[in-house]
């Protein structure tokens, strides 16, 4: 991406999940562009590495974990005190898992429950009074296992699908307060969660086999399209879903055979 593609000078930008993979791209992105730049997540030391280089006068680095909404009130108005509002939510924090539905635990359901449903709906609760403020917008970051189903992941799947609803339907509930909501909807992409799959050369071949493009994505490829559904270029797109994924959701799913 080309520096100051974007007018985002002066706004403030908050990304969970912000410390490697998607998030770190989409955090970097929007500080190239101008941005002041909250980034949260788990671990310190990886929010550090994203926000290295950069100019610490438009950066926070917010320790928190979504899925409790305490940490959630807490990331969101820490973002506020530092830079005065929030213009901005990109909400990509995300847990995965996969297996069979049979060996799938009350657990394993809960832990990615808690991180990808009840983590987007802390985090939008909390922001979206901040975001009518501003007259600013939402940005999930769905997945294409949240528009039809794969094998063994049905958890993973449903949390996802659950996220692209409430992006429609909140949507439809604060476009008349000023406010958009989207979601880009990456394929598997390259990132430290899928750096094993994307290196198994059967998996990889499989994987490949449904991209149009012939290749895995790379968190580069997914930013741009955030930072466009961020700006005022989109000013009348709301409760969209924007496919970045290679042209995988393109397919009708029958064999590729060359």
């Amino acid at each position: 991406m080309t520096a100051n593609q974007y007018a985002f000078a002066d706004k403030t930008v908050l990304v969970t999940g912000g410390g490697s993979g998607i998030g770190q791209a989409i955090a970097r992105a929007f500080l190239d562009n101008g941005a002041n730049v909250a980034v949260a997540g788990r671990r310190r030391d990886k929010l550090e590495e994203t926000l290295a280089g950069y100019d610490a006068g438009r950066t926070l680095a917010v320790e928190a974990d979504v899925s409790d909404d305490a940490a959630a009130s807490e990331m969101v108005r820490a973002s506020v005190d530092r830079f005065g509002k929030l213009d901005v939510l990109v909400n990509n924090a995300a847990a995965y898992t996969s297996g069979p539905f049979d060996e799938l635990g009350l657990g394993d359901w809960e832990s990615i429950r808690s991180a990808n449903i009840d983590g987007f709906v802390h985090v939008a609760r909390h922001a979206l009074p901040e975001l009518e403020r501003t007259g600013g917008n939402l940005v999930a970051v769905g997945s294409v296992s949240g528009l039809r189903g794969d094998w063994g992941q049905a958890a993973y799947n449903a949390t996802k699908a659950a996220i692209m609803n409430f992006v429609q339907s909140l949507a439809l509930d604060y476009g008349p307060r000023g406010v958009r909501l989207n979601a880009v909807v990456p394929a598997m992409t390259v990132t430290p969660v899928t750096a094993g799959a994307a290196e198994d050369e059967t998996v990889l071949k499989a994987s490949v086999n449904r991209v149009a493009l012939g290749r895995l994505g790379q968190p580069e490829d997914i930013a741009p399209a955030v930072l466009w559904l961020a700006s005022e270029d989109a000013a009348y797109v709301t409760g969209a879903w924007l496919a970045v994924d290679g042209g995988t959701s393109a397919s009708t799913g029958q064999a590729h055979v060359e």
